[in-house]
């Protein structure tokens, strides 16, 4: 689809719903963070697109982890975190839905994400037997001894480097390799799939790159070491004795407003049935990605082209979605 026209359609989807939905006053103004990642912005601007269809009165607003959640703790607003990655702040969130100020809209709003330690699958074609980390980490020989961590200044890169240590990795022939940049990690892995090269290192899902490449996460032979370890050490720059340990679960919600909450029972069954299939999304990053698109155009599209989320909103609602792409 071209993206200028879907950019068309995307603002052609605001002003139809608005019209046809006009009657449906039960839904008042929301506002929804639009955060800065890719897969986040989609999920805005579908939740836009429904709610809008709810009759409720949308906008969108910039957003980000810690200062998203910072102002709906302390001032109620935005209404909607469509894809907040909650482990730095979840006692504090928590706190908050007890004392009523939040709420949890969705607990767990994409299938298969998470962060970890990734192999390219021609990979495990040649080597099936690379199904654990300890196998890997006893092969270093087939990927030149590089791991590839983050790049400097990301929070991820103190938690690669200490399981480094933990893992003793050095020893056993490894070094950890810093990527410089967002770009050189993605060209790393994108240069090792085109021409064959094995590949190992830290990624996340989801992600376009996940789904363009086919990366699999390798699975953990030991438990998480609890938090004490994670928390009070692997996550922090001065670790003095980090101890080995799978990667900390990631907990990723959709966090709403006590005035989202307000809306109505259509609203809040709606976030609680919106859970997007990883794999689904990755293929709309990966379409993004392609097409240079927008958040907007991605949501356009998954719209247009997908029947997953009409199962999350009544006959009406799907039809007024439909009627106006």
């Amino acid at each position: 689809m071209n993206v200028r026209l879907t950019t068309k359609v995307a603002g052609a989807v605001a002003g139809a719903l608005l019209l046809s939905t006009a009657a449906n006053a039960g839904c008042g103004k929301m506002i929804i963070a639009e955060m800065n990642w890719a897969s986040a912005s989609m999920i805005a601007n579908v939740d836009a697109a429904v709610l809008t269809a709810m009759g409720c009165d949308v906008s969108l607003v910039a957003g980000s982890t810690m200062p998203t959640f910072t102002s709906m703790n302390e001032k109620g607003t935005p209404d909607v975190a469509p894809e907040l990655w909650a482990n730095a702040v979840s006692d504090l969130l928590d706190s908050s839905v007890d004392a009523g100020r939040m709420m949890i809209g969705t607990e767990g709003p994409i299938t298969g994400l998470g962060e970890g330690w990734w192999l390219l699958p021609h990979t495990l074609d040649a080597y099936p037997e690379l199904t654990t980390v300890a196998a890997v980490l006893a092969r270093p020989d087939l990927f030149g001894g590089k791991f590839h961590g983050c790049p400097a200044g990301w929070g991820c890169q103190l938690a690669n480097a200490n399981l480094f240590e933990a893992n003793d990795m050095a020893a056993k022939g490894w070094t950890l390799v810093d990527p410089g940049s967002a770009a050189g990690l993605d060209g790393s892995i994108a240069k090792a799939s085109e021409s064959g090269e094995n590949w190992f290192g830290y990624y996340w899902n989801p992600t376009s790159i996940v789904g363009k490449y086919g990366l699999t996460m390798v699975d953990w032979d030991i438990a998480y070491a609890g938090d004490d370890n994670w928390v009070g050490c692997i996550a922090l720059a001065d670790c003095a004795d980090p101890q080995p340990s799978a990667w900390i679960q990631s907990r990723v919600v959709t966090a709403l407003s006590e005035n989202a909450y307000r809306q109505g029972s259509e609203v809040i069954d709606y976030f609680a049935a919106r859970v997007i299939p990883g794999t689904a999304l990755n293929a709309e990053l990966v379409w993004m990605d392609d097409n240079n698109g927008t958040g907007a155009d991605a949501a356009a599209h998954f719209l247009a082209n997908s029947d997953i989320w009409e199962a999350w909103v009544s006959e009406d609602i799907a039809a007024a979605v439909r009627a106006a792409l």
